[in-house]
């Protein structure tokens, strides 16, 4: 059998993170290996991407240390907010740069199993519409269940342990 480590993405440092920390928490209560990547912290800073960039000199210092980070782990959860309609710039530009990485932008993301989940003030469905579309066309394996959350409809503690246990199903071929 192999070894599932759930790494949870936060690409807010605001109600995406508090979802992010109640998936960690709940993952460890599933007894799995969990660790949280937010994003927002400022060791985890990348410049915007430019494809000008002579990514060989370039390339930011510590992109290979969140690359590495996303390798060890072969489950995914990314809690985004909805920005205008869509993916968050840093979520957009985390992606890029993890993409142009090796000779094969998809390998980190190849047959990866990846659950979504927003906490949005607007309906969180563009959000979750892009990334999956995003996410699908880089090779993972997006859970079909995602969760959706707001002030009006907060996310149910037994909605995420059900999608945990769907996603920790799907195996990462690695």
């Amino acid at each position: 059998m192999f070894n599932k480590k759930l790494l949870i993405v936060t690409a807010s440092n605001g109600e995406n993170l508090k979802l992010a920390e109640r998936f960690l928490i709940e993952g460890k209560k599933l007894n799995y290996s969990c660790e949280l990547l937010d994003l927002t912290q400022s060791d985890n800073e990348l410049p915007l991407f430019n494809p000008r960039t002579n990514l060989n000199d370039k390339a930011p210092a510590n992109l290979e240390s969140i690359n590495l980070q996303m390798e060890d782990h072969s489950h995914w959860v990314i809690c985004a907010p909805e920005y205008n309609g869509s993916i968050p710039p840093i979520l957009t530009n985390a992606i890029a740069w993890l993409s142009v990485q090796g000779k094969d932008f998809r390998s980190l993301f190849n047959e990866r199993p990846i659950a979504i989940a927003s906490f949005s003030g607007g309906g969180c469905m563009e959000l979750l519409l892009s990334l999956r579309i995003q996410l699908t066309h880089l090779g993972a394996l997006v859970l079909g269940r995602q969760l959706t959350s707001n002030k009006s409809k907060l996310a149910e503690d037994k909605s995420i342990n059900e999608i945990l246990n769907q996603l920790l199903q799907l195996k990462n071929p690695d």
